[in-house]
């Protein structure tokens, strides 16, 4: 039989072989950061978005495009119409859209999409939405029966159409901005690989070695 010494030795090595082989172990437990996690956990707020330029020129936007969709739905009586209905459809689409991509920006949301060239998407949506904005108030202002709710509605869609022409110059400039830089990293790749390619075929030693 074993004595108290063996035995407490005999622990000792226990716990001793324990420790090593559960650090050898290539199960150990993770502790993930919650910020690392995907998921609704993963997203963020980027504050410097929202408080740049780009951000700034959304908010504003979706603001002026809810309140000229607000006082529009408050007319309850219109002869004609079309005017009327083609500046609530204008009004709520572009709420819509801004609205979303103002979402995918502030929470880099985007990001995660590489696929899209948000710049241009970007060009696109404000472009349109100031043609569209800008002949919608000007129908609204030409058909309407100088209620309130119209004169105000003819207001604030002229001053979304300001605002998103504004944000469409901005975006030319940044569409502009990433498409030459993209050019250019194209361009250095290219030239990278025309580099490697003639070392290859001057250094003869190297094909061999491929070989």
């Amino acid at each position: 039989m074993r004595n108290g010494d063996d035995l407490e030795g005999f622990d000792g090595e226990a716990s001793s072989a324990s420790m090593i082989s559960a650090a050898s172990s290539p199960y150990q437990p993770t502790t993930e950061p919650v910020s690392q996690r995907r998921g609704l956990g993963g997203l963020r707020c980027d504050l410097d978005y929202l408080r740049g330029t780009l951000g700034r020129l959304k908010l504003a936007e979706v603001l002026l495009a809810l309140t000229a969709f607000i006082c529009i739905e408050t007319i309850m009586e219109c002869s004609p119409c079309e005017g009327l209905y083609f500046f609530e459809f204008v009004s709520c689409s572009a709420l819509v859209v801004t609205g979303a991509l103002l979402l995918l920006f502030s929470l880099s949301l985007h990001t995660r999409i590489p696929q899209i060239n948000w710049n241009l998407t970007d060009l696109v949506n404000t472009g349109l939405s100031t043609f569209f904005f800008f002949i919608a108030s000007v129908v609204l202002a030409a058909l309407n029966h100088k209620t309130g709710a119209e004169i105000a509605a003819v207001v604030f869609g002229f001053l979304a159409t300001a605002v998103y022409a504004v944000n469409a110059l901005v975006a030319v400039q940044r569409w502009r901005l990433s498409s030459r830089q993209q050019s250019s990293r194209q361009s250095s790749d290219y030239i990278r690989a025309r580099t490697e390619s003639r070392e290859v075929v001057h250094r003869p030693e190297i094909q061999r070695l491929d070989a």
